[in-house]
């Protein structure tokens, strides 16, 4: 008996953000029936290779100094954010991946999407599909939205503030500054079994289908049997 297919989740990017970043692009790769668990010595292994990798891409440069990472600053300036304190998910993760504790390792599939970041100095993030509430939106914020996080191991509610880009689903804001901080309800645990990868680029040298062509293939490799669709850039 065939599974029952899965509509495909609404990804959609407001006319305030595309003015905003004109060149934003982002590639959706929609993946069920996932095995994830504790991180193995084989995501290990990739996040070390991954690190490697950046390493020679950067050729001594600072993350901040490749043309993708520029990109990505001017856009968080562009909505008011002070980049050199509030990072983009890749600039921030090379910095780790380039410091002697190197990167964290956090689940197979946390580790999977982390790897492909470094390497190709892309912002990717994972989010449990089985968690999202209808479909998910990238808009402009009226500093009214949700963001439930937590701090000193209270659930706390934060407010974005106005004009912030931010994802969002039916229930709140689930990552805020673009892709600085995802939310602890969609994040992808070790449960997880459906998911969806959005890697984000700016420019259309972000080197998106290389990326994530690499990343269904690791995918497949974890998780054999998985069905996984991967949607061309939009």
């Amino acid at each position: 008996m065939e599974p029952t297919p899965h509509a495909p989740l609404a990804l959609t990017v407001s006319d305030e953000v595309r003015a905003l970043a004109p060149g934003f692009t982002h590639l959706a790769i929609e993946a069920h029936g996932l095995v994830n668990g504790p991180s193995t010595d084989g995501t290990s292994a990739l996040l070390d290779d991954a690190a490697r990798r950046l390493a020679v891409r950067l050729g001594g440069r600072a993350p901040h100094e490749d043309p993708h990472m520029a990109a990505w600053r001017a856009a968080y300036t562009a909505f008011g954010a002070k980049p050199s304190r509030t990072r983009n998910s890749a600039e921030a993760l090379a910095k780790r991946a380039l410091a002697d504790g190197g990167l964290p390792r956090i689940n197979v599939l946390v580790d999977l999407y982390n790897a492909i970041s470094v390497a190709h100095l892309i912002p990717v993030g994972g989010e449990d599909l089985d968690r999202i509430v209808g479909g998910m939106r990238l808009v402009r914020a009226t500093g009214d939205e949700a963001f439930v996080t937590a701090a000193a191991g209270e659930q706390v509610v934060e407010h974005p503030d106005t004009g912030e880009v931010v994802w969002c689903d039916g229930e709140g804001v689930t990552c805020r500054r673009w892709n600085w901080r995802q939310g602890p309800r969609t994040r992808l645990a070790e449960d997880s079994v459906n998911a969806v990868f959005l890697l984000e680029g700016m420019g259309p040298d972000a080197g998106l289908a290389a990326a994530g062509a690499e990343l269904a293939e690791l995918l497949e490799k974890f998780s054999p049997g998985a069905r996984i669709s991967v949607r061309a850039p939009a």
